[in-house]
């Protein structure tokens, strides 16, 4: 991904160099609101960086700029008081702090996703058996629920095997209804 750094100042020009290589990362300058806009227009940033005293100066251009960012993680640095190794620090961690979210945030999806395949396969092979259990049903209608009932039977085995990720298994896979 890329890092948009946007600032007035000539000499943030260097900054932006020196962040690159540090973070190996490429990094777009914009000297205004205007190559901002124009540089968000083209491509999805991993942050941008806001220069303080622009954002001050200039409120508009910061809210216009904040609101086409997309998910770009949102920085204001004051680059006339702040080094080029804070500077660096900062952006790395908020890049480290979005990964983790983002980890965060897989984690929990599969997690739910992996509930609700248990919950459905649970209900199928429950209502196959209940099916079953009806007198009166024709020979090719039983053995159509008793292949359902395997699958499903066999499915639940697999997902009651396999474990969450945030999840550690000792000795056998239990199934749980």
């Amino acid at each position: 991904m890329t890092i948009l750094i946007v600032s007035g100042v000539e000499g943030v020009r260097n900054c932006a160099d020196v962040i690159s290589k540090q973070l190996d990362m490429q990094v777009e300058f914009a000297s205004g609101r205007r190559g901002a806009v124009d540089a968000l227009r083209h491509k999805e940033f991993a942050a941008v960086v806001l220069d303080e005293t622009l954002a001050e100066c200039d409120p508009q251009a910061a809210e216009t700029i904040w609101e086409r960012s997309g998910l770009a993680i949102p920085m204001q640095i004051n680059f006339a008081l702040a080094g080029v190794a804070r500077i660096i620090r900062e952006i790395r961690a908020a890049l480290q702090r979005r990964q983790r979210e983002q980890a965060a945030a897989r984690l929990a999806a599969r997690e739910d996703i992996g509930a609700e395949l248990k919950n459905t396969v649970s209900g199928l092979l429950l209502q196959s058996q209940l099916a079953l259990t009806e007198h009166g049903l024709p020979a090719h209608v039983v053995q159509k629920l008793r292949t359902v009932e395997d699958l499903a039977g066999k499915l639940r085995l697999q997902l009651a095997g396999t474990p969450s990720p945030g999840e550690k298994r000792h000795g056998p896979a239990q199934v749980r209804a």
